[in-house]
């Protein structure tokens, strides 16, 4: 990638009438840039990864005695871990009698990139059977949970309605649910569980990347979520999931949390975490968000975008990139890695400003929205504002009423002290 200018041009704040961003930007250029160029291992700042945090599955002393004994299945990926060591392989040490593996978007060890179907197999590390969540099912049938007495769940979220471990979590619900099932949560802290933005999803625009009724951002763990699901009778036939969990000790929803292991593949640190929620619409467009490139979620660009600060041409990358838009062709666009670790967190808000600028600069283009976008947005009103050049202040007052009853409901299900 070649930075010709670290931060955004004059235009940029031209069009932004925001005091805040105006006092943040001027701010960056004085911040030093090691926070957003540190790895997930790297971070040790106490006030970010506090050490007092415990997650669910560190908490062995509250769930060993309700699965010691029992057929245990897991649903788990690669963060989710007790310490530096693996959950399974943790359980298998102590003696607990695990009998397969369920595996979300990406695999077990969270190698395989996004959309790449995950194919039944066996972990080496175990000789544990692996049974595809995301392959040619979504959901475990009944003969996958059969001889199961408990189904542990240990997955890291991010916090963003179309970020598919939700969408696992509500499918293993169901299917616990349907045969007679019982789901433990092991909890984790939600990078992005500090604010609540962006639009409803509306019923019709139902698929994987949209499951349930709730903003981009939903402000809650994985525990959290799932009690709501199970309270707001969100599963099909309003069945009801015999569901427990363990939550985490030290957190509150105010607080930022460093992740300890980069939640997949094209997420590989807190600025990509940070930005992905506003940065996932460029997905239904003809913009690249950095796939096949060092710093995806990160950058956005396109051939035809001018007078832009860095430039960057997307690559086939093993096991996070394969056949990325724009691959091989010459990007400019914007590094927006300081601009998340300044502003993002302080603003507690999606930044639509990108979007909307890249439309209003490329609209001569056909096709600047693909079928994808109306599923990650959870409706079309937002691409048909965008298009009619709704102002982003005006679009986000047509949120408002829908953000108001969701936060009523999510206030029933909250297990942590709140950001408001």
């Amino acid at each position: 990638m070649n930075k010709t200018r670290r931060y955004p041009v004059a235009q940029h704040v031209g069009h932004h009438t925001n005091p805040l961003f105006l006092a943040v930007l001027l701010l960056m250029c004085a911040l030093p840039s090691a926070l957003s160029a540190q790895s997930f291992k790297q971070v040790t700042d106490q006030d970010l990864y506090p050490a007092d945090i415990k997650t669910g599955a560190e908490r062995t002393e509250v769930y060993f005695p309700w699965i010691r004994g029992k057929n245990v299945a897991i649903v788990a990926n690669h963060t989710a871990t007790i310490g530096t060591v693996h959950l399974v392989d943790s359980l298998v040490h102590a003696g607990m009698k695990v009998k397969k593996v369920f595996c979300p978007e990406h695999g077990f060890r969270g190698k395989s990139e996004a959309g790449e179907n995950i194919d039944n197999g066996v972990d080496k590390a175990t000789g544990l059977p692996l049974i595809s969540l995301y392959g040619a099912t979504r959901k475990p049938a009944a003969q996958d949970l059969e001889g199961i007495d408990v189904v542990l769940f240990d997955i890291q979220d991010v916090g963003a309605r179309f970020y598919t471990y939700i969408s696992t979590l509500h499918y293993m619900m169901e299917a616990c649910a349907e045969n007679g099932k019982t789901l433990i949560v092991l909890d984790r802290p939600n990078p992005n569980g500090y604010y609540i933005d962006g639009p409803v999803l509306k019923k019709e625009f139902t698929s994987f990347v949209g499951v349930d009724p709730i903003p981009i951002v939903h402000g809650l763990t994985i525990a959290e979520y799932a009690c709501m699901v199970n309270g707001e009778l969100w599963l099909k036939d309003s069945v009801i999931c015999n569901l427990k969990y363990v939550t985490v000790l030290n957190y509150n929803h105010a607080s930022y949390y460093h992740l300890p292991v980069k939640p997949s593949p094209n997420l590989p640190n807190m600025s990509s975490v940070w930005l992905y929620p506003s940065l996932c619409l460029f997905e239904g467009t003809i913009v690249s968000l950095g796939r096949g490139t060092d710093t995806p979620f990160q950058v956005y660009g396109h051939p035809l975008l001018k007078e832009a600060n860095i430039t960057f041409t997307p690559h086939d990358i093993p096991g996070m990139a394969t056949n990325p838009p724009l691959e091989d062709t010459l990007c400019n666009g914007y590094d927006l890695r300081e601009f998340s670790d300044a502003f993002i967190k302080s603003s507690g808000q999606l930044y639509l400003f990108w979007i909307i600028d890249a439309y209003n600069r490329l609209k001569d283009q056909p096709k600047f929205f693909n079928a994808a976008f109306d599923k990650l947005a959870g409706t079309d009103e937002l691409r048909n504002q965008i298009l009619s050049g709704v102002s982003e202040e005006d679009i986000r007052k047509s949120w408002e009423k829908d953000l108001a009853a969701y936060k009523k409901i999510r206030k029933k299900y909250l297990l942590y002290p709140d950001f408001e």
